[in-house]
């Protein structure tokens, strides 16, 4: 999040649109993650009208995104491209990978139709492509500094997207028995790689912290997403652990099953030391909080705790888990009213409203 005051884009409305365009960035599909994440949090506490809301709100965003990023690739193909290779934003076009997917769950909670497994394709399809040439663009290519300086918690969204496709995938193999074995293997095998990149790129982050001068403004809201990646990892193994018999989910659903324990405690433990982090940017450095899309990073993660939770509870017969993730998701939807409002505001600050004259 920058510390400077958001500049107001000048001239007309068509200016100042296409302005707001140019610099949208890569992460803002966490709007659509937090909002259906939210609805699921919503569904699964029984308030069905707040969670179609959500839905309504999530499916309206997703589409509104997809078309102004299709027309900044069109109109601004240079500052995409510019986001693909920096390694501080290019992680963000992950969330695209993870709001298909969320939104496919909600959606299928309701009943399985054609367009949950149309979202799942897309959803498989981003994750691929995006998988390599993410990486190749913004670490192995050409740069004048070292990608290593710039890691930061938007890499960990690499690791939710990949929890994103196992989370959809377990969800609908019981609506497609003619494709159990076939889901089952994308579901524990996108587990599994989501597993293991959060483990390298939380040694990633771990060393740019230690390597390199940490500044307060240097603490953006994705780090947050360390945290969001362990509760999605727990719906995910919750999810697998419940599929039906398969050959794949039988060799792993011991494993998978513990797993999601140690990554529910891992990321109850991150919660406070998020907390204090924020503290120390914003009270002990005085650094200004103003709406910035990277917000959403850290409403999902609040949202994905609580669902996680409830999960895990259900699963595997914990009460305690249970009451922590209900309470926590109606924490998650304060959190959520909050930064829409804001967000609100400054797109109409910053695009809609006419800019008082220089004059003036």
């Amino acid at each position: 999040m920058s510390v400077t005051p958001p500049v107001v884009a000048r001239g007309s409305l068509g200016q100042r649109l296409d302005e707001g365009i140019r610099a949208l960035t890569p992460g803002y599909f966490a709007l659509v993650m937090a909002t259906g994440i939210l609805s699921v949090a919503m569904r699964t506490d029984g308030w069905m009208l707040v969670s179609r809301i959500l839905l309504g709100i999530a499916i309206a965003s997703y589409l509104v995104l997809i078309v102004l990023n299709v027309v900044r690739a069109l109109r601004h193909p240079h500052a995409m491209a510019e986001d693909f290779a920096d390694p501080a934003r290019a992680f963000g076009f992950f969330t695209f990978v993870a709001a298909t997917c969320v939104l496919g769950t909600r959606i299928s909670a309701d009943g399985f139709s054609p367009i949950v497994l149309v979202l799942l394709l897309i959803g498989v399809l981003a994750w691929i492509v995006l998988g390599y040439t993410v990486p190749w663009t913004a670490v192995l290519g050409k740069r004048k500094t070292t990608a290593l300086r710039t890691a930061n918690g938007t890499w960990f969204i690499w690791a939710v997207a990949s929890q994103a496709v196992a989370v959809l995938a377990a969800g609908i193999e019981p609506e497609l028995p003619a494709m159990r074995d076939g889901m089952a293997l994308l579901a524990v095998f996108s587990w599994s790689v989501g597993t293991f990149l959060y483990c390298a790129v939380g040694v990633f982050v771990g060393v740019r912290m230690l390597a390199y001068p940490f500044r307060p403004e240097d603490l953006t809201p994705p780090y947050w997403v360390a945290m969001g990646a362990t509760a999605i990892t727990v719906v995910a193994g919750a999810r697998i652990v419940e599929m039906a018999d398969a050959p794949m989910v039988d060799a792993t659903r011991g494993l998978i099953a513990g797993a999601a324990v140690f990554f529910w405690a891992f990321g109850t433990w991150l919660i406070p030391v998020l907390v204090m982090a924020g503290w120390w940017k914003h009270v002990r450095h005085r650094v200004p909080l103003r709406y910035d899309p990277t917000l959403w990073s850290i409403v999902f993660p609040l949202g994905m705790y609580g669902v996680g939770s409830q999960f895990l509870g259900d699963v595997d017969r914990l009460p305690i888990v249970h009451a922590i993730g209900f309470g926590e998701s109606w924490f998650a939807l304060a959190a959520w009213a909050v930064t829409f409002v804001a967000m609100l505001a400054a797109i109409w600050r910053r695009v809609l409203r006419r800019p008082a004259s220089l004059g003036g």
